[in-house]
């Protein structure tokens, strides 16, 4: 029982922390085009509130859970390539969430550090690792 409800909870986080993932760098998108003051200086408070108020917390508890899942039987998944795979995927998601946070730091400090066009792609890139890691899980393919 203990099993299905710290899944159940990972499940959850895992879907908050990708909320912001997908939103962050759309409000990025928003921030390059504004033209104003008041307009930057507004993205700025909704960047650092999702980020420090809702990624974080999510990414946290993302990575408590599934280490409780995986502390249930660390034989079973430690010997499974697809889960080795979805922790280096992890891992480099990691990195994109703190690519994240460098750029909010960028903006609130006045810099303007890409256009628009590079975030729309940018903002792709969680998308791949949501694709990768969901197969990983369910497919289970190696």
């Amino acid at each position: 029982m203990l099993y299905l409800w710290l899944k159940a909870l990972h499940i959850i986080a895992v879907v908050c922390w990708f909320a912001g993932l997908f939103y962050l760098p759309r409000l990025f998108v928003y921030h390059a085009m504004s033209e104003d003051q008041t307009s930057r200086e507004r993205f700025c408070v909704m960047e650092r509130k999702l980020y420090r108020g809702i990624m974080n917390p999510s990414l946290i508890a993302t990575l408590l859970l599934g280490a409780g899942l995986i502390a249930l039987n660390p034989g079973y998944y430690f010997s499974q390539g697809w889960m080795h795979a979805k922790l280096t995927a992890v891992l480099l998601l990691i990195g994109y969430h703190h690519v994240c946070g460098a750029q909010l730091k960028r903006f609130a400090s006045g810099e303007t550090p890409h256009g628009h066009a590079f975030f729309r792609w940018f903002n792709e890139i969680p998308v791949l690792f949501l694709l990768a890691i969901v197969i990983l899980v369910v497919v289970r393919p190696f």
